[in-house]
Order: structure tokens, then sequence, then C-alpha cells
């Protein structure tokens, strides 16, 4: 603290150059209390400092900390309005006070969450969402949708999911909020309570929870490198019926394996053997453009196809796909309507212009570049580790050096300020992972990725704490 001589004319205290960041933390409680929202318009600067009694300097740096915490926003001729609430704690960029408590700070990164945010793209969306603010249109965009949407939606999604020489039916074509409610309708429409589904030994742990949930019985089926193995799943059968399996043929999350042609083929005849249904999910196979054509081209009398706008746009205002089997339409809409899973028809009339005027395409050329960017900071840092990926994911598989376990590592990171995944937290029982990780690469701006990166691989060149 320091006195200087106010413009009142009196001598006062004020805060330093250094004191800027309490302030901001100030400031950042204000939005997380709700006192401040997003879109509100903070003071001038010189407002600010005469209101909380700090140097115009130091309210400059206030501001401009606040903007580089992605709390708020200058906007060149009208001011700085709060941009949003403060993110919560392990789920995105923070900046913390050093455990000594000096005004130092680290950065805690998450490698858990990975939603890719490509340069520009908010930009695009809104373009494409002013046609709605017109009040005829948007009075119809907030109308209720059923579960097929409406035909422009249908014929829009057709066409956004096409890949390897396949489109689908937009007859077809049947809409939820979001991937995951995409994924659970299907599953129900498949597998009755108590029933049995296959899913790879190493799933989206999201189908664990909405698996118990439904009180579905998940049954691991053993996988290699070039996916889930035929054989595994005729075995598992026999020993006890399964109704449906669920499959993730293209950039598997967590290991990034994609299906051959031939094995694609082969599943599919073992599932007609069978007669089991098969729930695809092809969420992140918008990055890979050369992968081949879907499971649902090769059994389309049994497969629904799922997928999403969450990876390929953004997670907050998003829709989820659902290929259906002519067949099976009317169960899969049932499913959707008792769980309450449909989309909500602003949702719909937002993806519909997002997928014609061209702003789906331009993001997900830009997060396909964006890829490859990302995997030379992985090959930088952590080359000289049992790495499993797929140039075109946005995660990797990390198989641990022999001194770590996982749940060392993970905490060892976490007290450094990085958040990573467990293993076993894709693992189906009675399988268990190796001692590995998986880490997300999108969420996070490359220069923190970077510094994430060459963190865990100093970490885990130097062994836990006391050896192994």
């Amino acid at each position: 603290m320091c006195w200087i001589w106010t413009a009142s004319g009196d001598w006062g205290v004020v805060a330093v150059a250094q004191d800027f960041r309490r302030v901001a933390d100030q400031v950042a409680a204000e939005i997380a209390a709700g006192r401040l929202r997003p879109g509100d318009r903070l003071p001038t600067q010189r407002a600010f400092a005469r209101s909380r009694r700090i140097a115009n300097s130091t309210a400059i740096r206030v501001y401009g900390e606040l903007v580089r915490r992605g709390l708020a926003v200058g906007e060149v001729g009208r001011g700085t309005f709060v941009r949003a609430a403060p993110p919560s704690p392990g789920h995105a960029l923070a900046e913390e006070p050093a455990a000594t408590g000096s005004p130092a700070a680290r950065p805690t990164v998450n490698l858990e969450l990975n939603y890719p945010v490509a340069e520009g793209q908010s930009q695009l969306m809104a373009q494409s969402l002013a046609g709605l603010l017109r009040p005829d249109v948007l009075e119809a965009a907030t109308r209720p949708a059923a579960a097929d949407g409406t035909p422009q939606a249908r014929e829009a999604a057709a066409s956004l999911l096409a890949r390897g020489g396949w489109r689908p039916d937009a007859g077809q074509l049947l809409f939820a909020g979001n991937g995951r409610q995409a994924i659970a309708a299907a599953i129900a429409s498949f597998v009755r309570p108590g029933g049995r589904l296959g899913v790879e030994a190493l799933t989206y742990p999201l189908v664990k929870a909405v698996a118990e949930r439904l009180g579905v019985s998940l049954v691991a089926i053993a996988a290699d490198g070039d996916g889930l193995c035929p054989e595994a799943l005729y075995a598992a059968h026999r020993s006890a019926p399964l109704s449906a399996v669920y499959v993730q043929p293209t950039l598997h999350n967590p290991t990034s394996v994609t299906m051959s042609e031939e094995r694609r083929a082969e599943l599919a005849q073992a599932c007609a053997h069978l007669d089991i249904g098969a729930v695809e999910d092809t969420t992140w196979a918008f990055l890979a453009a050369e992968a081949p054509a879907p499971l649902a081209a090769h059994a389309p009398a049994r497969t629904v196809l799922v997928d999403s706008l969450s990876k390929r746009l953004a997670p907050g205002l998003t829709t989820g796909f659902l290929v259906a089997p002519t067949d099976h339409t009317g169960l899969l809409a049932d499913a959707l309507r008792s769980g309450a899973w449909t989309a909500a028809r602003f949702n719909l009339e937002a993806a519909t212009r997002w997928i014609t005027d061209g702003t789906v395409a331009t993001v997900t050329a830009a997060k396909r570049a964006d890829t490859a960017a990302r995997h030379r900071l992985v090959q930088r840092h952590l080359g000289g580790f049992r790495i499993r990926t797929d140039l075109r994911a946005y995660y990797c598989w990390w198989e641990l050096p022999a001194s770590w376990r996982t749940d060392t590592f993970v905490a060892a990171a976490a007290a450094r300020g990085i958040a990573i995944t467990p293993g076993q937290a894709f693992a189906v029982p009675p399988h268990t992972a190796a001692d590995a990780v998986r880490i997300g690469l999108a969420s996070p701006p490359r220069d923190v990725l970077s510094y994430a990166l060459e963190t865990l691989a100093e970490l885990a060149a130097q062994g836990p704490p006391g050896g192994p």
C-alpha cells in the first residue's frame, strides 16, 4: 500500500499496481455470485478507479486481467462488458494463488474435458443466427418440435452425416437435445431393463452411467488394434444373450483406433448372425475425412447411428442426430419422447442454418488442421513415451512408465495444476485398464497445452516420490 494525494484533495490509501489481481478477484467473485451478469457493462476505468479507491493505472490492469481470464470483453467505443461467470475449478483455465500465499499464480489446465473451439467460430455462428431474431422466424423457431424434427432439419442432417459413399435417407433421421441423449435413447430402444449390452472393454464413460440408470448390464468385449473383435462378441453372446452392442468404429475414445472396412463388414455380419442391434457412435468421426463408411452402411437394418454438433461446434447449443432403421424409428421415437430427450425447435433451426450455410464445414476444416498442430506438441513433449493415438484425434492414450501407478500419477499431475483422466474411468468390469491415462488435447490454448504436456513429461521422467 502507499499514500498519494487524491483528486478530492485528501490523502488516501490506494492499492499499488501489484495488488491489481486482488481487485480482479473481487470483481470475479461478484460475477460468480450473480451480482454482475453476462452482458452487464462495467463502469469506465476512471469511474471504477474512483469507486474502488485505486489508481487509474491499477484499474487498467484490473480490466486487462478480467479480459485475460475470459470474464470480460472490451468493445471499442462501447466499453467493457461481463463475458461469463468464472470457470469452475478443475474445468477450465483459472488462476490460483500459490500454496505459499504469494501473489504468484499458476494455471490449472483441464485435460479431462475435451471441447475443441476453432478461432472465430462464435462469430460465424452468430452470423447464421441473425435471421432467427426476426419476430416471425423466432415465433416459429420456439414452437415444440417432434422427434423427427422438420423436413429441412432432416435434409441438412442427412447431408452432414454422409461419408464414405454412404448417405442416410432423410426419412430415417430423428433428433435429440444432444449426443448423450441420443446415445441414451438408442440404448433404451434396443435393451430392456435387465438386458445386456456389449461394449468395447474400454468405452465412453457416459455409456457406463447411462446403462446404470437404465438398468442395463454392460458386457466388456475385447478389442485389438482394429477395434472390437467379432469373435469376442460371439463368445459373450454364447455366455448369455446380448440385446445390442455399442461401438465407436472411427477414432475410438480413448484409444483413437479406427476400424478397417473389413472389420466393419465382419462386425455387421456378426450382428446379423446373432440377431442383435448396434449403436454406432460417430461423434468424433467428423475429424477423419477419409474414414471408411460407417457400420450403418454395412448393417442398415439393425444399426442406430448417433452423432451431434457438440464437438463440431459447441456443447452448449447443440443437437443430437439419430439415423434409425426404417422399422425401428417408432421404437426410437418413443424412447426419445419418454426420456424427454427430443430436441428443442430453436436448436433444430440453428443447426439447420449452420449446416446449410457452410458454418459447420468451415469450423470442421479448422478443427482438422488444429488436431495436426496439437499432435506436433504431443510428439515434441511425449514422443519418448508409449502413446497410442491418431493424428486426427483430439486425445491420446498414455501407458505410463512402469514406475508409476495411475492414481499416483493423476494425483501428482493435479498437484501441479493439471487434470487428466485415469484409464480406469473407461474400463468396463471385469476388465481393468493398465496403468494409463487419457490426455484430452482440445480444450486449452496451444501454448497452455504445450506447458501442460511438458510438465507431465518431466513428471513421468522423474518418477513417483520416494521411488517405485
